[in-house]
This record gives structure tokens, C-alpha cells and sequence, in this order.
């Protein structure tokens, strides 16, 4: 069946109708660039955090030992340098003695170890914990060096350390119990002000140690309708958009005025099966699905052409052509047979949710999809929620399917291993354990020979692929927005917005 879209048409009569309003008013200061974004924050604690929305504000305020460039390489933060032992089990770092929180106080060795024992505390359901297990002690010699020993050889744990995930925050503030409750950081901007759903107020931080900004600070506003936006934009009333449907992102008119950045991304749309739930707890029927999935079409039709299709390998030095992958390319007639061999050849019914907004294509992906499967008789009741909603039976395995954009990493293990080994911290969330994808992450952690890591995670991604846990959809873009008198942005495949830093405003 082919599936139609009529959402460019219906995105296009929104644009016109917010072109003929009255555009909203958003607060500037005379130096501070004007924001919009559609998805706010759910919270402020960086350790517990893994809404998108929520990582891009955090990453303003606090900072990682390390951070990714925006050509995916690991580059100083808080720490100037770092090195390895011979045997890649010892990771000393040497802090930057500029760097300080935003109470005054310096960052020393003691707030990072207070920071990496509080991630590793399984009370504090940290999102990134099961990729620092390999942590079995951190000595501090001095305020600005730390020494982290490890269990195993782990050279993927510098990558996992480059998130706001791996945030440093003051260890007084871990004693006070304030974490998620105000937001005292090292990094770019303080947060000075914020009204969920509404607005935040960053300030610059003039004891950043990265240097001095070109900006005060940033207004934020939130503004659901990524047409209003746009239109704001085109009104001269922001200065600065960041843009999450493809749809409007191609909207963006090749005006004298305005610039879109448009830059490949690691994260990938994917449907979630639940594997502890029947039937998706048989592998024929979970193959079934992959097998019926037109991928290429869910890109024509829910990205307006906007990606390609992936399979679980989304970073270039590791990716593989999605066509040799077990029914990457769609069988119609191989999943119906195998839901026959499982017993299910009438179907069955089963609920898929969604998040209203994030990604803004999670509502169409899930009608293609239910078009697609209703082919061999799975029949989808789509169940949207709002974002916070989402996350909480996202976090709690409390779904049959679920569409999701799950961020990307430049190396597969502090990318998957969260989810699919026995002790990974998220792997109620994929409900899935099996032997071997267990076995190879760890083979892959422990691996130092670059080309034989990528040998462990090819075999990985094709066992993955195989017993269709997931059915890994595509990768898309990331959309920023501005006004041409903006000036210095860079985007990231990470999709951070990071890049601010270094934006003027003529």
C-alpha cells in the first residue's frame, strides 16, 4: 500500500496562516541572541537526563571532562589533556586550572570524583552508569589531576566521558542533595532563569575557562509550532531557530536574510519492539515486522526524503550498507511466511506509542508503519503522548512498540551497551539479553586494534539485525536556523548546540 503524506501541504497552510498573525514578541537583551525551540527541558539534573530537549539546554551550563568536535573527535573541557597506560586500563586526566562553577568555586579533582561515584550509584539512576562500570577506583593526587583505574582495557570510555551525561558538577552541591533542583555548572552560560514550557534566560558566564563569549547570553523561547518559529524567523523577531521537522527545515526560504544549517546526524528513528512481551517475544514474529518494513518508504513519506536508511552502525568509521543486513531490504512475502511458521498468520493487534513532538515525524513514521504491517496482518493502535509521559514508560519498558530517536555515538559500545548487555542500565528498556551481543560488546570494549574493533562490530550489528530486537529505521539531520547577521555557528552530527558558543551578532 502506498502511503500518502499530506503533511507538507498542511505544513505549508500553517506557515501561511502564521505569516498573517500577529508574530509573537520574545524578550532580548541588546547583546543576547533570540532563540526559539519547540521541545523545552524535562529536567535539570545532567546524570539522569535523556530527552534531547533536555541535553541541548544542559550542555550551555555544565561540562563534560572532554567534549566532540564537530568532526567527532575528542577535544579538551575541563580537562587540557589526558592519557592512557600501555594497556589502556589507567585514564589519567589533568584538569584546567581556570575551569570554575558558576558558585565561584574552582573545579578540582574531588568534584570529579564526587561527579563519576555519584553516575556509578545505582540510586541515582544515572542515564550513561552501565558505560563507566569498568571504574573500579579514582585516585586525586593533587586538586587538578585524576586517575581513573579500570577493570578492563576500555578505550570506548573516553568517548562515553564526551556527553553531558558524564557532566562534572560541584561535589557540595551532590552533599546539599540540589542536583536537578538548580543548575550550577562550569560551562558556557548560567542558567538564570526558567519557566518550563515557556522560556529560559541564559546569561555568558564570564568565568568560563574555554574564553570569553561574543554574546551576554541567549533568550530562549518555546514556541510548539515549528511554523510559528519559522515565521518568527522570517519577521526578523528571533535570531536564531533550532529546527527539528524536516518538513519546516525545508520551508526555510533562500531568502537574503536567512541561513539553514543542515548536518548529517548519529542518531537514528527506530521502532522498538518489546521482546518480554508475546508475541514479540518470538523471533520469527520480530523478524516478521523487520522483514514487512518498507524503510526506504518511511523516509520518502514521514522525512520528506530527508535521511537515509541505517541499520544499528550510524557513525562513518563503523557503518555498513544497510542492504547486507538481515530483511533491511522489505520481503512482503518472507514476513508473512514467517508469521505463519510462528502461528500468527491472522495477526495480532498490538499498541505502539509515540512522543508528540520529539521527533516531530514520530506520529507520521507511526502511520506508515501501521499501513506497512497491517500488510501481514499486525494491526497498530499508535498511542501518542507528551514528551514527558513518553520518557517515563520509554525508561520503564511499558510499551509493545515504541517509535524513538535515540541519540548516536562516534563508537558503537557507549552507544548500545546501555541497552544490550545483561547489566546495562537501559536494558529494561530494550527488555532483550542474549548471549552473544553481550559477548561482543565486551570484546569490543576491551579490543585496542582499531581494525579489529571494527570486525567485533560488524559481527555485533549483523546478530543484532538478525534477532530484531529493534528495526533500526534511518538517520536524519540536524536543522539550525538564523538570521545572517548571526555569525561563527557550527553545527554537529551529535546535534548538540554547542556551536552557540562561538556565534556573533552583527
Amino acid at each position: 500500500m502506498k502511503w500518502t503524506n499530506s503533511r507538507k501541504m498542511l505544513a505549508g497552510l500553517a506557515v501561511a496562516t502564521a505569516l498573517s498573525t500577529t508574530a509573537i514578541a520574545l524578550p532580548a537583551h541588546a547583546a543576547s541572541l533570540r532563540m526559539a525551540w519547540s521541545q523545552d527541558a524535562t529536567g535539570l539534573d545532567p546524570h539522569k537526563q535523556t530527552a534531547f530537549s533536555s541535553l541541548r539546554l544542559l550542555e550551555l551550563i555544565y561540562e563534560p571532562l572532554v567534549r566532540l568536535d564537530a568532526q567527532l573527535n575528542v577535544v579538551p573541557a575541563i580537562a587540557t589533556s589526558w592519557e592512557f597506560s600501555t594497556d589502556a586500563k589507567t585514564l589519567t586526566f589533568h584538569l584546567d586550572p581556570k575551569a570554575k562553577f558558576t558558585n565561584g568555586n574552582a573545579v578540582t579533582s574531588a568534584d570529579v570524583k564526587a561527579s563519576f561515584d555519584r553516575l556509578l550509584d545505582e540510586a541515582t539512576a544515572a542515564a550513561a552508569r552501565s558505560n563507566f562500570v569498568s571504574i573500579e577506583s579514582i585516585d586525586t593526587p593533587d586538586d587538578a589531576t585524576v586517575v581513573f583505574h579500570l577493570s578492563t582495557a576500555d578505550v570506548p570510555i573516553l568517548v562515553a566521558m564526551a556527553t553531558i551525561n558524564a557532566a562534572i558538577v560541584p561535589a557540595s552541591e551532590i552533599e546539599a542533595g540540589s542536583i536537578g533542583t538548580k543548575a550550577v555548572g562550569s560551562g558556557p552560560f548560567k542558567l538564570d532563569s526558567w519557566e518550563p514550557n515557556a522560556k529560559e534566560v541564559l546569561s555568558a558566564n564570564a568565568d568560563w575557562a574555554g574564553g570569553a563569549l561574543n554574546i551576554d547570553g541567549i533568550d530562549i523561547s518555546v514556541l510548539p509550532d515549528e511554523t510559528a518559529i519559522l515565521a518568527s524567523l522570517r519577521a526578523g523577531q528571533i535570531d536564531f531557530a533550532l529546527l527539528n521537522d524536516p518538513l519546516v527545515a525545508t520551508m526555510v526560504p533562500n531568502e537574503a536574510n536567512l541561513e539553514l544549517n543542515r548536518v548529517p546526524g548519529l542518531a537514528y528513528n527506530v521502532l522498538q519492539l518489546n521482546p518480554s512481551r508475546a508475541p514479540m517475544d518470538n523471533l520469527m514474529v520480530r523478524q516478521a515486522i523487520s522483514c514487512a518494513v518498507n524503510r526506504q518508504e518511511i523516509v520518502d513519506s514521514a522525512l520528506a526524503g530527508e535521511g537515509k536508511v541505517t541499520g544499528p552502525l550510524t557513525m562513518p568509521a563503523f557503518a555498513e550498507d544497510p542492504d547486507t543486513l538481515f530483511c533491511y531490504k522489505q520481503d512482503v512475502a518472507k514476513a508473512k511466511q514467517l508469521m505463519v511458521d510462528a502461528g500468527f498468520a491472522d495477526g495480532f493487534n498490538a499498541t505502539v506509542i509515540a512522543a508528540t513532538g520529539e521527533p516531530p515525524v514520530a506520529s507520521s513514521e507511526a502511520q506508515v508503519l501501521q499501513s506497512q504491517l497491517a500488510e501481514i496482518g499486525v494491526k497498530l493502535d499508535i498511542k501518542m503522548m507528551e514528551l514527558n509521559v513518553y520518557v517515563d514508560a520509554w525508561l520503564a519498558g511499558d510499551f509493545d512498540m515504541a517509535v524513538a530517536q535515540n541519540g548516536g555515538r562516534p563508537d558503537p559500545y557507549p552507544m548500545y551497551n546501555r541497552y544490550f548487555t545483561k547489566d546495562g542500565n537501559l536494558q529494561k528498556v530494550s527488555n532483550f539479553s542474549d548471549d552473544e551481543l553481550d559477548s561482543l560488546l565486551k570484546q569490543g570494549q576491551a579490543e585496542t586494534d582499531p581494525a579489529k574493533r571494527v570486525e567485533i562490530f560488524h559481527a555485533f550489528e549483523q546478530r543484532l539485525a538478525e534477532q530484531s530486537p529493534w528495526v533500526w529505521l534511518s538517520t536524519g539531520f540536524s536543522y539550525t536556523a538564523q538570521l545572517k547577521t548571526v555569525t561563527g555557528y557550527e553545527g554537529s552530527p551529535t546535534g548538540t548546540l554547542f556551536g552557540l558558543t562561538k556565534v556573533s551578532i552583527q
